[in-house]
């Protein structure tokens, strides 16, 4: 399989409850030397933000259905992740590429209808500078 696809998919996956170590794989794969280090960094950063635009989706989608009783949030729950969200603003999503608290972040930034253009922006700044510190880091030490 194509390096650069085996990245893309890599790192979609690793911003989906499915985890991926994709700052492993795109280290590996600078490592071997054979492949563009930006077109791996490029690829890399497109899979994991829309990665996160998937989050977003299913958080503005899953509100639908806030009212049910089985829906897994209750509203004191919703209140206060939005609390918490807005308290650190929408810079937080500067921090999505955290474990943990990246993908419950960018569901977040959907329940609370952050604009689309303003998610992907500040997403994909976290996102690439994660993976230009992985890459150089690897790179630097070649």
């Amino acid at each position: 399989m194509n390096a650069y696809l085996v990245m893309f998919l890599a790192s979609l996956l690793a911003a989906s409850p499915f985890p991926t170590v994709s700052e492993g794989v795109l280290g590996g794969l600078v490592a071997t030397g054979e492949h563009d280090i930006m077109l791996l960094w490029t690829v890399a950063t497109i899979g994991n933000t829309l990665g996160s635009v998937v989050n977003w989706g299913l958080g503005r989608w899953c509100l639908h259905w806030k009212d049910r009783p089985w829906f897994p949030l209750k509203p004191a729950q919703l209140e206060k992740a939005h609390e918490r969200f807005q308290s650190w603003g929408s810079w937080s999503l500067l921090l999505s590429w955290v474990p943990f608290i990246g993908d419950p972040l960018t569901l977040a930034a959907g329940f609370l209808r952050v604009s689309f253009p303003l998610f992907v922006s500040l997403v994909a700044l976290g996102k690439g500078a994660r993976y230009a510190v992985v890459a150089s880091g690897v790179n630097a030490f070649l």
